[in-house]
């Protein structure tokens, strides 16, 4: 990683994300200095070299780049908005969890302090914070991220976004969306399969391979979704709901929940209904793009 060892770096907020955080610094050769609510979260950084700052306002002071990784955006106002310092200069990067409209909210609220300011999402558990395991997402101006881009190599593959500060938060969220469909997916076919006798491990590869597969088509499909235009070059949304209805007759008759499946049936009904039936699947876009219906 192209790092600059001598560039000072504050951490504020050590949970163990901040802990990593300031771990990866350390490692890498930083100057790292690290403030908490509760000091003595700082003892094992400061045996590995860091300098542990008696208040906030002094944390801030220490350097031009100051980490921020606390629970909430509440709790990064309550805290920030407490101190006299001026920020002026200074660039803060805010790793803490949140939405898109609280990432831009921060974004003005430091731009008032005179504070340059670059929202991030941690894609990541604390253990893999600096290796490149470790994707960290970043938003704002892109000047300001590659001006600390060789600093913030430390912690793992950081990516910027764009210059919308609300665009990590929404990646964040985002990806977990695709997370928890992949998984959720995964276990309704597993259940299923179980009604036969065959374990979750004999399914995990087949699973894996279908997901696998699956990607593949997301190019393709994504330009049908840019250019608004769906033409079934593999299957129209009709079949797929045929389909569907398939999933959830056998998932009932075995006993296996088909909640999931009925709610994807019912989205695919509404869009068949509004004339999209001869079109390909991701004429969704149009269900998920709405709120839900009452």
């Amino acid at each position: 990683m192209n790092n600059k060892p001598d560039t000072p770096v504050t951490v504020v907020g050590l949970g163990l994300m901040g802990q990593a955080l300031a771990g990866a610094f350390l490692k890498a050769g930083h100057p790292t200095t690290v403030w908490n609510r509760t000091a003595a979260k700082a003892s094992q950084l400061v045996a590995e070299g860091a300098r542990s700052a008696p208040t906030l306002d002094d944390a801030l002071a220490a350097g031009p780049l100051t980490i921020v990784c606390l629970t909430d955006y509440q709790a990064v106002h309550e805290l920030l908005d407490g101190s006299d310092i001026q920020l002026d200069g200074r660039t803060l990067i805010n790793l803490t969890s949140g939405d898109s409209a609280q990432a831009r909210e921060t974004a003005d609220w430091a731009r008032r302090r005179g504070a340059r300011y670059l929202d991030g999402a941690i894609m990541a558990v604390p253990q893999a914070i600096g290796t490149a395991e470790a994707v960290i997402l970043h938003s704002g101006p892109q000047s300001d991220f590659e001006a600390h881009k060789p600093t913030l190599d430390a912690l793992g593959t950081v990516t910027h976004l764009g210059a919308d500060h609300g665009l990590a938060s929404l990646y964040d969220v985002a990806g977990l969306a695709m997370m928890w469909s992949v998984l959720n997916a995964w276990l309704q076919g597993t259940a299923l399969l179980r009604t036969a006798g065959v374990d979750a491990a004999t399914y995990a590869p087949f699973a894996r391979q279908i997901a696998t597969g699956v990607a593949q088509w997301l190019p393709g499909y994504a330009e049908q979704i840019d250019s608004g235009s769906f033409p079934a070059e593999v299957s129209a949304l009709e079949t797929d709901a045929r389909a569907m209805a398939h999933l959830i007759e056998e998932s009932e008759a075995l006993g296996v929940n088909a909640e999931l499946p009925r709610l994807i049936k019912k989205m695919a009904d509404r869009s068949i209904a509004a004339g999209h039936g001869a079109e390909q699947y991701p004429v969704l876009i149009e269900e998920f793009s709405r709120p839900a219906a009452d």
